[in-house]
């Protein structure tokens, strides 16, 4: 009997999405970077698992496409949202999402975002707004955890860092124990922000919804914008709203692209 899955995408960010709540699926590192491989396997940024919760309507388990399983990724739940056509709370590793589908997208409810240098984590004490670290012209920057570690940088041109280099180098830095997704932002005009992210495990993606609200809520501790924020990625914008000691409000498109089958065990 063949295994379904869905392949989905979040302004680019790409997915294949299981969904093992009535048929289990064993996933490990090895299958899901198999799975992940766009030359030998199906392609993606992240494999999403959707399993059974006995706190929440579902649960959801990430894959990088190196197969790490990390702990929230924003534009795969917009896209499990779509799937589950209702209002629901789904649990992951980051916490536990509110989401409602919307015409062409979904509104994702996260966390309150988390400044503590402990809880980033860091390797050591610093002040989270303005670290006192820099890696060639990326200096100053500012963490913030929102169910996953985020360190972002203002620039006066996103564009012009060369994050496909220095990305890996800050994603496995010491300072990071857990390594961090990083995020490069400049100013778009008035509560707009241009963002390009190395997502940790991924590397350069067109999108990433954890990444955009990061920045938004670090430019608005920087009083740089204001909320709602429209944050511009490569794939396309999302929708930020924030305010200091509020949960974090992420709206944006979700994509079903195909419907596919295949046996999971050919990928080991």
């Amino acid at each position: 009997m063949a295994d379904r899955f869905t392949k989905m995408h979040g302004l680019g960010n790409d997915f294949v999405v299981i969904d093992a709540r009535e048929r289990p699926v064993e996933m490990t590192p090895a299958r899901a970077h198999a799975i992940a491989d766009r030359s030998f396997g199906i392609g993606c940024d992240q494999l999403i698992l959707l399993e059974p919760s006995t706190s929440a309507d579902v649960k959801m388990r990430i894959f990088n496409a190196d197969g790490s399983e990390v702990e929230a990724c924003g534009n795969a739940t917009r896209c499990v949202a779509t799937l589950l056509g209702e209002p629901s709370v789904i649990e992951t590793l980051g916490g536990m999402l509110r989401v409602t589908p919307a015409d062409g997208g979904a509104e994702v409810v996260l966390g309150e975002p988390v400044f503590d240098w402990e809880h980033i984590p860091l390797a050591m004490p610093m002040d989270t707004r303005d670290m006192p670290v820099a890696w060639d012209e990326l200096e100053h920057g500012a963490a913030v955890n929102v169910g996953n570690p985020h360190i972002i940088f203002f620039v006066p041109e996103a564009d012009a860092i060369a994050l496909d280099e220095l990305g890996p180098r800050i994603e496995t830095d010491p300072l990071f124990p857990e390594r961090v997704n990083v995020n490069v932002a400049s100013l778009d005009g008035e509560n707009q922000l241009q963002l390009r992210v190395w997502e940790r495990g991924v590397g350069l993606t067109q999108a990433c919804g954890t990444g955009a609200c990061a920045t938004a809520v670090a430019a608005i501790r920087a009083g740089l914008v204001k909320s709602p924020v429209t944050v511009s990625l490569p794939g396309g914008d999302l929708i930020i709203r924030w305010a200091p000691g509020e949960p974090i409000v992420m709206s944006g498109a979700a994509t079903r692209v195909y419907d596919g089958e295949t046996d999971w065990t050919r990928f080991g």
